[in-house]
């Protein structure tokens, strides 16, 4: 019999909270690593690929632990990006519905930092922080991690740059019998640098179905096309997933802006995230990703980081990323709690030889996902623009004259005559060359 949450010591109000949440039986990397926290003897190393629960894995056992007759910070979570610590903010939020004695904080650069120092006048247990920001309440004396038991590095291989310049700082002021708790994804050198210098020389080290680093439910393919063709291509694929929702990772601000924009203007559902925009719209954009008004989200990487929706049946790699770990990531976006998922990368032909090597290095296989053909995308861009046409708005400030003999001109038309003019004035203006059917031999 599969092992439940209550085997592995966790308490009666989380249980009734978490069964409320549909989380049901523990992941392997919550039965290997909330034991070990609930015992609080160790340093610990949890690594386990995306979407396995980590935020679970920590939360639990740290909520549970919590003293609430203590009236300080006596745990600090850190999060590489705002999104993600929201995210993980949310999440023992929900875990901690039964128990309201235990208050967390929430203290996340891209806002305000005023709220967030009153909010910490107010006796807090947890606080859930990106790492620039708790460095700045550092600095203003904001907060009083004197007592605090616990800090978790979240996604520590994100951090690292980060946290090479700011962890000694933030350790300074903790006890020195505080346990560090550390969780990633991938665990390059510069990871095994940190715990070595950091961590318990006798840390425990708990991993959980690393032969290989990829989601099992992911199906990892690419395609291989010129540049000039690289958005049409790529409309193709969006307009054969239409309904399903996706995420789409350039790697720079501007590629994102730019893709959202030829989106947008083909009448795709889709909304743009990235680090320049103010956190309320990156929030609004989330959460109408999240509420299903938009269906495809193009992102820099910041999105690989906390957006944990279920329904994500799709990631597309538009540019390679420059490294093994973001490719984890951002494939690990799809294929959430069990389901499948698509991770497509979009290559140049000189970018094919990269392929083998993020195979060997991260122990997952890809197959080649075949290129529409340049009458399937003629085809597609028709489609196009016909919903462009659909879904354009009326202009109601033309001028009533004008639309009258607008409207004459085609009045005798049918609206069979009507569409076939107007296909065969789209094909006429964009040089179509139509496919001839071949005759049926009698």
């Amino acid at each position: 019999m599969p092992k439940q949450f209550s085997d592995l010591g966790i308490s009666a109000p989380l249980l009734k909270a978490i069964t409320e949440l549909k989380i049901v039986e523990p992941t392997e990397i919550q039965q290997k690593t909330i034991p070990l926290l609930l015992s609080n003897s160790t340093d610990v190393v949890g690594l386990a690929k995306t979407g396995t629960g980590k935020t679970a894995a920590f939360g639990l056992p740290i909520l549970q632990l919590i003293d609430t007759k203590l009236p300080v910070i006596q745990a600090v979570i850190l999060a590489p990006t705002r999104e993600l610590g929201h995210q993980i903010f949310s999440n023992l939020e929900s875990f901690a519905k039964y128990l309201p004695e235990v208050s967390i904080a929430a203290t996340c650069g891209g806002i305000p930092i005023k709220p967030q120092i009153e909010r910490l006048s107010s006796p807090t247990h947890i606080v859930v922080a990106t790492p620039g920001r708790l460095i700045d309440l550092i600095q203003r004396k904001a907060v009083n991690l004197k007592e605090t038991k616990f800090l978790v590095l979240d996604e520590a291989d994100e951090m690292v740059t980060i946290l090479k310049e700011s962890l000694d700082e933030i350790i300074a002021e903790l006890p020195k019998n505080h346990k560090t708790l550390l969780f990633s994804a991938t665990m390059p050198g510069t990871i095994k640098q940190l715990i070595q210098n950091y961590l318990n020389k006798n840390v425990v080290q708990v991993s959980a179905n690393m032969d290989t680093v990829g989601n099992q439910g992911i199906d990892h393919e690419y395609i291989v096309v010129e540049p000039i063709e690289k958005l049409d291509v790529l409309m193709h694929f969006l307009n054969s997933k239409e309904g399903e929702r996706g995420i789409i990772f350039c790697k720079t601000k501007a590629a994102v802006n730019k893709l959202a924009k030829n989106l947008a203007i083909n009448k795709f559902s889709s909304g743009a995230l990235h680090g320049s925009l103010s956190q309320g719209i990156r929030d609004r954009i989330m959460e109408q990703f999240r509420e299903g008004y938009i269906n495809i989200l193009v992102a820099t990487d910041l999105a690989a980081r906390g957006i944990d929706v279920k329904e994500i049946s799709f990631v597309v790699n538009y540019h390679l990323p420059d490294t093994y770990e973001a490719y984890v990531h951002r494939s690990g976006r799809t294929a959430r709690a069990g389901a499948k998922g698509l991770s497509l990368t979009v290559l140049q032909p000189e970018e094919v030889a990269e392929i083998k090597d993020f195979e060997k290095e991260l122990g997952i296989q890809f197959s080649q996902f075949k290129k529409p053909t340049a009458t399937s995308i003629e085809e597609n861009n028709t489609l196009l623009w016909a919903k462009q046409i659909f879904k354009t708005k009326p202009n109601h400030e033309v001028d009533t004259e004008l639309k009258t003999k607008v409207k004459t001109i085609f009045h005798h038309l049918t609206k069979e005559e009507l569409i076939e003019k107007l296909l065969a004035n789209y094909i006429l203006q964009n040089k179509i060359v139509p496919v001839e059917k071949p005759v049926k031999r009698k």
